[in-house]
């Protein structure tokens, strides 16, 4: 039996969710992310059970197929930028489309419907989270950062910065910076 769990995008998330498990006596095969394969099926009890567990963790136990389908679409996009060290070269939608085994009209409308913004504006803002941890914490710079998250230029990569945070990358790196020098002087 296959669950689905929205929110769960790291592995503190998956690491939890274990936990939930194994206090529940519910054994598993497979806990990755947004996706948890049990050996058995359940009864009510436990999944009402490992419902309010998820919820007071911030995650939640997915029902309905709409949902799912838009929970592993965004599965797909996370592990892809963040958690690959190079993006793959195909185009995104073909990359999507071939993971998830749909027509990638379909998975855009759907994500669309329930999300309401577009699967390329959703790439996007992870894009730029993922600029903004190479950023502080890699300590890479623009140019190597628009090579690895395949950006047509660095100028191309800080506009799409700046609309999305109302900064450029080289102030938002001094302010945290700065954050980061404030934390340890305590």
């Amino acid at each position: 039996m296959v669950l689905y769990i929205k929110y769960m995008v790291s592995l503190r998330c998956k690491m939890m969710v274990k936990e939930e498990l194994k206090k529940l006596g519910i054994e598993y095969a497979i806990v990755d992310l947004g996706v948890v394969e049990i050996l058995e099926n359940i009864s009510n009890e436990q999944r009402d059970q490992l419902k309010i567990s998820l919820e007071n963790s911030g995650l939640e136990l997915l029902g309905d197929k709409r949902s799912i389908l838009v929970e592993k679409i965004k599965n797909v996009i996370t592990e892809m930028i963040h958690y690959t060290d190079e993006i793959p070269k195909v185009n995104y939608s073909d990359f999507i489309s071939e993971k998830l085994g749909y027509d990638y009209t379909y998975l855009a409308n759907t994500f669309s419907e329930v999300k309401g913004i577009t699967i390329q504006q959703f790439i996007i803002l992870n894009k730029i989270e993922r600029v903004k941890e190479l950023l502080i914490y890699k300590e890479l710079n623009l140019t190597e950062i628009a090579y690895r998250l395949h950006y047509s230029s660095v100028a191309h990569l800080s506009g799409q910065f700046k609309k999305i945070t109302g900064l450029t990358p080289t102030f938002y790196k001094s302010i945290a910076r700065k954050r980061r020098g404030n934390l340890e002087n305590l």
